[in-house]
């Protein structure tokens, strides 16, 4: 938990919030730091992301000196005698940015000096480059930050505001093989490269394969969580949600805003249309067109 010297105030926190927002109790409560709704007292600002009776309820026995949560809920004035509340429509978006306001650490720029640096690679001054990293003949623009024990290989291309955690690995050779007369495997050359798009944020220990021939491609505002594989020639669109330990084969194309939960699996050449919801665990055999939701083993549309 972060506590800050100086308290912040409710008109600082609706600044932060940046969303239309009704005030129930007092408005001159002031907040030092950020905890969870069960273990807040009044010093402290949390949420509540249930939008029923439970939710209220949550609210009204917890000990937060303001507690964000959903427009919909009732609550009488006994309620909030001894904290604020303050009612939104998207409780998790708006602490979201309370936190980012007044309680994310800053990061400063600047090379580790642990960090290997090819001679040619391109790198805005305003980036940080962690601890034991590795940055191949790649070129990473302003305000992206890329923590400890990454590996980027060359002929990686990253833009502005990017983040990758600790232990990633962008731009590797996939697992492209050709088994050839007598039944031998061959390698199949991977002599493409990978660009990430502006504002994209690729979770730690995840692997970014490079294109055999193209490029693989990760769309602006794209995150990708934690332990996944983006396979060879993967096309990612914009402001996509990749969730922890899916599998993207190689070509498969996934279109802009669209999400693939925790640990699915996209077969190799598969099409995802825009607007898709592919559900936890699923198996993709087959094509899905925009906007439909797909869940199981194989993953079959739901109505």
């Amino acid at each position: 938990m972060q506590i800050r010297k100086k308290r912040i105030g409710i008109v600082e926190i609706l600044n932060s919030t940046g969303v239309a927002a009704k005030v129930l109790g007092n408005k001159d409560h002031c907040i030092s730091n950020a905890s969870p709704i069960d273990k807040a007292d009044s010093t402290s600002i949390s949420f509540c992301n249930k939008r029923s009776e439970e939710g209220a309820h949550i609210v009204r026995t917890s000990q937060a000196g303001i507690v964000i949560c959903y427009e919909g809920l009732s609550f009488t004035t006994k309620d909030y005698q001894e904290k604020t509340i303050i009612l939104v429509s998207n409780p998790r978006l708006a602490m979201s940015r309370v936190l980012k306001r007044y309680f994310q650490t800053e990061m400063k720029y600047g090379i580790a000096a642990t960090a290997v640096i090819e001679p040619r690679a391109k790198i805005h001054p305003n980036t940080y480059i962690g601890p034991h990293c590795y940055i191949g003949r790649c070129k990473i623009d302003e305000g992206t930050v890329i923590h400890g024990n990454t590996y980027i290989y060359s002929n990686s291309e990253i833009g502005k505001n990017v983040t990758v955690q600790a232990g990633a690995v962008i731009g590797a050779e996939g697992a492209g093989f050709e088994r050839n007369s007598n039944n031998l495997l061959e390698k199949f050359p991977q002599i493409g490269g990978v660009i990430i798009a502006d504002g994209v944020e690729i979770g730690a220990n995840t692997c970014v394969m490079r294109g055999a021939l193209s490029n693989t491609i990760v769309g602006t505002g794209t995150k990708i969580g934690n332990l996944c594989y983006i396979g060879h020639g993967v096309i990612i669109g914009n402001h996509c949600l990749i969730l922890q330990n899916s599998v993207l084969g190689g070509s498969s194309r996934i279109g802009d805003y669209s999400q693939v939960s925790l640990s699915a699996c996209i077969r190799n050449k598969i099409e995802i249309g825009n607007n898709v919801m592919v559900g936890m665990g699923s198996v993709v055999t087959k094509n899905v067109s925009d906007g439909k939701t797909v869940f199981g083993v194989p993953a079959k549309e739901q109505n």
